[in-house]
C-alpha cells in the first residue's frame, strides 16, 4: 500500500522533516506515570505509563524508543496522547539505562535484543489476563519490534505491531550514517551513547570485562566503533559485524505472522532505501507503507501554523481496525 503521507509545503526536505518534530515541540512536557520493573537478572526497566493499568481497562499499546529515546522524545509523548484520544491506554519501555539513570549491570541494551520485550510483554499477559495488547516500534525499537515479531511467529501476544523507521540491515544503516550529513547525526547519537557508557566506568570495570579504557571512550566516532568496542562485546558477539548480522531485524520479517505495518520513507536520511524488503516478498501480514518524503520518524504535514503529525493519525487508525480481528 502507498503511504497517504503528504510533508508540509515548503518543509519537505528529509532534515527539515527529521527535526521539525523536536522543533515544534520543544517547549511541551511529558506526562506520564513511573512505574519500575524488576529484570531477573537483577536489572530493571523503567516505565512511562499514559494511565496506570490498575486505573484503566483499555487497551494497552507499548512504545518501544529509538537509540538514546525517552517518554520525552516528542513522538513518543504525542503518541501517547493520540492514543489516549483513540480509546487506547499506553506505555513506553524505556530499554535498560535510558530513563533517569544508569542500569545495573554492565550490559546495556542494543537493536536485536528482545529479552526485556518479551519478559515485559508476558508480565502485561500474566497481569491483565484478556486485556488486548499492541506495540510500535520506533528506528531502534522498530527494529528490535519486528524482530520480536520474526522470532515469537504465531505465539506473538500483540493483535498488532508497527514499526517506523527501523534500520532494518544494521550493517548498511552504520555505513550510510558515516558518510555525507548523515555523519551529523551519527554525532550527536554516538556523543550520547558515549556520555551514558562514561558513567558507568564509575560501577563497572570494562578493562576487565571487554578490554575497554576510559581513555578510549573518547577516541570512538563512528556507529562501528562504538558497537565494535562495546556493544558488540559486553552483549556476547565476536565484533559490530556479528552483531549487525544477528541483530538486523530483515530476515525476521518473513517469519511474520501477526498483523504488522511498515512506515518508512524513502528520503530516510538515517539508511538507504534499499534496507528495506521488496513487498511482493512481504508474508500475508505484514503490510507495508513507504512515502516519498517524511525524513527519519518525522513524517510532518500541515503547514507551519497548523502542522500536523502523521504518524499520531495513521498509527492508531491501523491499530483501531485491528481491534476486532
Amino acid at each position: 500500500m502507498n503511504s497517504s503521507f503528504i510533508a508540509m509545503k515548503g518543509f519537505s526536505n528529509a532534515h527539515l522533516q527529521t527535526v521539525l518534530p523536536s522543533l515544534l515541540n520543544r517547549r511541551r512536557e511529558a506526562r506520564f506515570v513511573h512505574e519500575r520493573f524488576d529484570l531477573d537478572d537483577g536489572d530493571f526497566l523503567d516505565l512511562a505509563w499514559h494511565r496506570l493499568p490498575t486505573e484503566d481497562a483499555r487497551p494497552i499499546i507499548v512504545l518501544f524508543h529509538g537509540l538514546a529515546g525517552s517518554v520525552r522524545s516528542p513522538y513518543a509523548f504525542r503518541m501517547m496522547e493520540a492514543l489516549d484520544a483513540k480509546g487506547f491506554n499506553s506505555v513506553v519501555m524505556h530499554f535498560r539505562g535510558c530513563f533517569k539513570e544508569s542500569n545495573t549491570l554492565a550490559r546495556a541494551y542494543h537493536s536485536g535484543d528482545t529479552g526485556d520485550a518479551k519478559a515485559f510483554l508476558a508480565y502485561l499477559v500474566r497481569q491483565y489476563p484478556g486485556r488486548k495488547i499492541g506495540a510500535i516500534g520506533y528506528s531502534l525499537g522498530g527494529n528490535m519490534l519486528l524482530k520480536l515479531q520474526g522470532e515469537l511467529g504465531d505465539t506473538s501476544p500483540l493483535f498488532a505491531a508497527v514499526s517506523v523507521s527501523a534500520p532494518v540491515r544494521l550493517a548498511e544503516t552504520a555505513d550510510f550514517m558515516n558518510r555525507g550529513l548523515s555523519r551529523f547525526y551519527q554525532k550527536l547519537l554516538v556523543d550520547d551513547l558515549k556520555k551514558s557508557l562514561l558513567q558507568k566506568f564509575g560501577q563497572h570495570d570494562y578493562a576487565k570485562l571487554i578490554g575497554l579504557e576510559k581513555e578510549d571512550v573518547s577516541k570512538i566516532k563512528s556507529f562501528w566503533e562504538y558497537d565494535d568496542r562495546y556493544t558488540a562485546p559486553v552483549h556476547g558477539f565476536k565484533g559490530a559485524a556479528e552483531y549487525y548480522e544477528k541483530s538486523s531485524a530483515y530476515a525476521y520479517i518473513f517469519q511474520i505472522t501477526k498483523e504488522t505495518l511498515i512506515i518508512h520513507a524513502q528520503d530516510d536520511p538515517f539508511m538507504p532505501p534499499s534496507v528495506l524488503p521488496k513487498k511482493s516478498a512481504l508474508p500475508p501480514k505484514v503490510s507495508m507503507e513507504v512515502s516519498r518524503h517524511g525524513g527519519h520518524v518525522g513524517f510532518v504535514g500541515g503547514s507551519m501554523v497548523h502542522p500536523s503529525f502523521w504518524l499520531e493519525e495513521r498509527i492508531p487508525d491501523f491499530l483501531g481496525n485491528r481491534l476486532s480481528d
